[in-house]
């Protein structure tokens, strides 16, 4: 399947062979599955013949879905996590042993920089952050002799830092080290971390892969051997494994994946323009404006937009940006992203409220700053929301 077309894998791929056949894939909704006798359980155990285990391990439709997104990530073989965090955990537990070190982007999700900033040391290993990614020679200053891999998170949430990845890919190999990307905002229908030189790659498949708030996920695409270390050891005994009914929501979001992050990055350009010339509005964040540093990382990653995910500093204050979200009516307000609706988060009042003024200073949080997670609908009804609610 890994020569057919994105769309098609996205529709097909990890589903060849599926027995009984199904047009849908069923949820194996099951812990256990029945051995014929002793030897066949022996020989699926040891791996001499395919089959199922327990559903902490392997789970039929769970399956399913981690050969498809190993499709569509051009990779050999893919894990399913709880979440993303899972994800994130299980490949560096996988990777890191007491003393070892990663070296990352500072600017990450918010649950990447505690598991990192916090959680590695309780596992006896920690990471070096490099403040300023965009910058080749940060990255080489931080690798160590302990490094055991780089991490970067491209675009990232929600600064929206775009890496160069050919150029980060060429340095992590000179050190004979791993590129894990987290490809959650952009997703493979817009870029392939793979071919531009990442050896792993991680999701958080809650977001633009299930598509519409409805499931928990996370998943690592890389080699099969790496894969199927962790499988075979960190997923057995910490448990996080994804649960049947989630991987059939994902699986069921990748077959529009293609055609709603086309819709998404179409209607979060609109958005960002009407906001980069409105009068109310000090700044928009957003790659796909030509005024953005970053948009020219679109030709040098070879990718095919910039999603969705945005934010702008209205000219105001804290007041301000929760009248503007009070007041917004097609837009919902939410601590999320990647649906197929459009989100509005006042990160002041809520995802950023527990580091207090002087620390959401640092990050470049303002009061007035507002973010959205643009969605799928008529781009004409978001436009006159945004405008109604600057007015008010």
């Amino acid at each position: 399947m890994k020569a057919k077309g994105f769309n098609t894998r996205a529709i097909h791929a990890g589903h060849e062979g599926f027995k009984p056949d199904s047009t849908s894939t069923p949820i194996y909704q099951s812990v256990a599955y029945p051995f014929e006798d002793a030897k066949e359980a022996t020989e699926i155990f040891k791996g001499d013949k395919p089959g199922f285990t327990y559903g902490r391990w392997d789970n039929p439709t769970v399956q399913v879905f981690e050969r498809r997104m190993a499709a569509l990530e051009n990779t050999e073989s893919a894990i399913a996590a709880a979440s993303g965090m899972a994800a994130i955990f299980l490949l560096s537990h996988h990777l890191l042993n007491p003393g070892d070190e990663v070296v990352s982007s500072n600017l990450v999700y918010g649950g990447t920089f505690g598991l990192f900033g916090t959680g590695l040391i309780k596992m006896g290993s920690k990471v070096v952050w490099v403040t300023d990614p965009g910058n080749l020679e940060a990255w080489e200053k931080a690798i160590t002799p302990k490094t055991k891999f780089l991490f970067v998170e491209t675009p990232s949430n929600p600064a929206l830092f775009v890496a160069d990845l050919p150029a980060l890919s060429k340095l992590a190999k000179a050190h004979g080290l791993p590129l894990v990307v987290d490809n959650t905002i952009a997703t493979p229908a817009l870029q392939s971390p793979i071919d531009l030189g990442a050896d792993m790659v991680v999701h958080s498949t809650t977001k633009y892969i299930c598509g519409n708030a409805s499931s928990l996920g996370g998943i690592i695409c890389g080699k099969t051997e790496f894969i199927e270390g962790i499988r075979k050891n960190g997923i057995r005994y910490l448990g996080p494994s994804m649960a049947p009914l989630n991987a059939w929501l994902n699986l069921n979001g990748l077959e529009t994946l293609s055609l709603r992050m086309e819709k998404h990055c179409s209607n979060a350009m609109a958005v960002a323009t009407l906001l980069e010339k409105h009068p109310r509005v000090e700044s928009v964040n957003y790659p796909g404006l030509a005024s953005n540093p970053y948009n020219k990382m679109k030709e040098v990653n070879k990718m095919k937009g910039f999603s969705s995910l945005m934010s702008f500093v209205l000219k105001g204050n804290y007041d301000d940006a929760t009248k503007f979200i009070d007041s917004v009516e097609v837009f919902e307000h939410a601590t999320h992203l990647g649906t197929c609706k459009s989100i509005v988060t006042h990160p002041a009042s809520t995802t950023h409220l527990a580091m207090g003024e002087v620390e959401m200073k640092k990050a470049g949080i303002s009061p007035a700053l507002v973010r959205f997670s643009v969605g799928i609908e008529d781009p004409e009804d978001l436009l006159n929301d945004i405008t109604q609610a600057l007015e008010k």
